[in-house]
């Protein structure tokens, strides 16, 4: 994964943030990866995919889903108290 903000997935103390326009929620991921999958075919031939693991995964491009930003993604902390009634301009929230 690059160094690049927008190219790394948040963790359980991080979010994506718009900086265009404040979205939190919303954004598209563009994702390569390389995966192993167990495969279960029938004797009608109907496959089912019992298991499945990532070996490796790359964040190629994240945008916002409400302005389409490309360049205005940005990692912010997820507030760690009571909510957005809380928060303040900031703390990854308002």
């Amino acid at each position: 994964m690059s160094n690049d903000p927008k190219m790394v997935l948040p963790d359980e103390k991080s979010r994506w943030r718009c900086a265009h326009c404040g979205n939190l929620t919303r954004f598209d991921v563009t994702r390569a990866s390389t995966v192993t999958e167990f495969w279960h075919a029938d004797l009608a031939g109907f496959v089912t995919v019992e298991e499945r693991n990532v070996g490796a995964e790359e964040v190629l491009a994240v945008s916002c889903r409400w302005c389409r930003a490309v360049d205005r993604i940005e990692i912010v902390p997820r507030p760690e108290f009571g909510g957005p009634s809380q928060e303040v301009p900031g703390d990854g929230g308002v």
